[in-house]
């Protein structure tokens, strides 16, 4: 059954629009009798407020907007379900939209969520965002961003975890368990987050004095073909490697895939640690040793940045949320 409006309920008692606004809002300049017949038609009809209508009158929609690349892939759900939680305790209302992980989508959703007079929008960039137009048109209009886990140098608060030192500590971790010829499995090139995860995966060789051969670092779109295409190049090459840091969830699944389609053991003839989420290392198989990265606390840091800047505040701040190395079964540690 349909709901009554404030319009329905204006033409049942031949008033003004108005009077009936003021009296569901408690204000004066309504009789009381008035005020009592508005009301009892207002509960026997159902009546709720239009959150839309009013934040339109009053252009402030208490609504936020957050874009990722899959909101179907565990890792961005988890952190958009952290988001969307701290931000209902603050009496926000979330949109969430999906850009398919491409630039122009992306771009869609900026239009869209502007267009909806969000207060302010939380953005994890796709893998091919190279054109930054749109994150600075925001900033022009002077509309609250923050970016998450896919980031880049502009001038936008952002949260992020410590992917360079998380990367050299699983690097070191590989070294330490024997690894001589270690792979890197990564995302485009221009993806911030994947320059600084190679960033520290290099550091790391060069620490332990072990040459760096660029045949053996693979950084491509991030998919689940991509990743085995390139382990499977990897692996005929006249020295394949002995071990392989994947900077993504599916580059390690499509690393073990192509590992066990050659008939090689892991971790004895190919180690590998990825990044990803616990539950997905513990349904593998072997259970891959991974950077486990707390996204409830990225979502929560996310929303509390944004906040900030509704609220006001100006000022461009980085946080980095720090991740940790798990070992599992397809590393040579004996300390798991």
């Amino acid at each position: 059954m349909k709901r009554i409006s404030q319009r329905d309920i204006a033409r049942k008692l031949s008033i003004n629009v108005s009077t009936v606004s003021r009296a569901l809002r408690g204000l004066d300049g309504v009789s009381a009798e008035l005020k009592r017949q508005i009301e009892r038609l207002a509960e026997e009809g159902g009546y709720r407020p239009n959150p839309f209508a009013v934040s339109l009158r009053y252009d402030t929609t208490h609504t936020i907007g957050i874009i990722v690349p899959d909101v179907a892939f565990s890792h961005n759900a988890h952190i958009v379900k952290s988001i969307e939680a701290e931000a209902r305790k603050a009496g926000y209302m979330s949109i969430i939209t999906d850009s398919n992980d491409q630039s122009e989508n992306e771009k869609d959703c900026v239009e869209l969520l502007v267009n909806m007079h969000v207060e302010g929008i939380i953005i994890c960039l796709s893998q091919d965002t190279i054109d930054f137009s749109h994150l600075e048109r925001l900033k022009q209009a002077h509309i609250p961003v923050v970016l998450f886990d896919r980031v880049a140098d502009v001038g936008l608060s952002s949260v992020i975890i410590n992917d360079a030192a998380s990367a050299r500590v699983a690097t070191d971790c590989l070294i330490e368990g024997g690894a001589r010829r270690i792979a890197f499995l990564g995302g485009p090139n221009q993806m911030k987050q994947n320059t600084d995860r190679k960033h520290g995966y290099l550091e790391a060789l060069r620490q332990h004095n072990i040459p760096i051969r660029t045949e053996l670092v693979k950084c491509h779109r991030i998919s689940f073909n991509s990743g085995l295409t390139d382990t499977l190049e990897l692996l005929s090459l006249p020295e394949p490697p002995d071990a392989i840091l994947a900077s993504h969830g599916l580059l390690a699944i499509s690393a073990l895939q192509a590992i066990e389609s050659r008939g090689l053991r892991i971790p004895d003839d190919v180690a590998v640690i990825g990044y990803m989420s616990d539950w997905v290392s513990e349904m593998s198989h072997p259970r891959v040793s991974f950077v486990k990265q707390n996204l409830k606390e990225i979502g929560i840091k996310a929303f509390r940045l944004l906040l900030e800047q509704m609220k006001g505040d100006d000022s461009v701040q980085h946080v980095v949320v720090s991740a940790r190395l798990e070992l599992r079964d397809s590393t040579k540690n004996t300390n798991q």
